[in-house]
């Protein structure tokens, strides 16, 4: 077991992590806490947490990963936050999410075990058939925590893709377990 920040990892959990070269994300649930505020017009209104950006932004420009964001809504609000985190795949309105994980795979030349994705609910599902490696916020629903390889110590929306970031840096050799540099 590895000592980190954020608990107690097992060396085949880092091992697996440090192949990490695509991280995959589900939206509402994983980057947002699931919450969606409608107003009385037509307007919708998500919640995004900095440190998760934070997270998202120094994997890509500290390692080798790339991130893309995989939904099955669709939302100009996601567009406007994957470019404020330098996310540029981002595919939106996927109802089976596979096709996309596929898609990405072949586009970028790896293998499934190179890829990750974390996803909180049922749709989740064909995206982690399809990765090397699945994780889950804290508060995903109890069925997806039995089929993550690693449930996170946080909740969606507030720092579970951050500490998934952190986690593929360390595995890496890039962050100290202790979340320094």
């Amino acid at each position: 077991m590895i000592n980190t920040c954020y608990g107690f990892i097992s060396e085949q959990v880092f091992s697996r992590l440090s192949k990490i070269k695509l991280l995959m994300l589900d939206v509402d649930g994983t980057l947002t806490d699931g919450g969606i505020y409608l107003n009385n017009d037509t307007g919708e209104y998500k919640r995004f947490y900095t440190k998760d950006g934070l997270g998202l932004t120094q994997l890509q420009s500290k390692s080798d990963c790339v991130c893309a964001v995989i939904t099955g809504r669709s939302s100009h609000l996601v567009e406007r936050r994957c470019e404020e985190v330098q996310i540029k795949y981002v595919i939106q309105g996927q109802k089976d999410k596979a096709p996309a994980v596929a898609e990405l795979l072949k586009r970028f030349g790896l293998t499934k075990e190179q890829s990750a994705s974390i996803g909180d609910d049922h749709n989740d599902l064909p995206m982690f058939d399809a990765s090397g490696f699945c994780a889950c916020p804290q508060d995903a629903v109890p069925f997806i925590q039995k089929r993550a390889d690693l449930t996170l110590h946080r909740d969606g929306g507030r720092g579970a893709v951050r500490e998934l970031c952190d986690l593929i840096l360390m595995a890496k050799g890039i962050m100290n377990t202790d979340g320094g540099f």
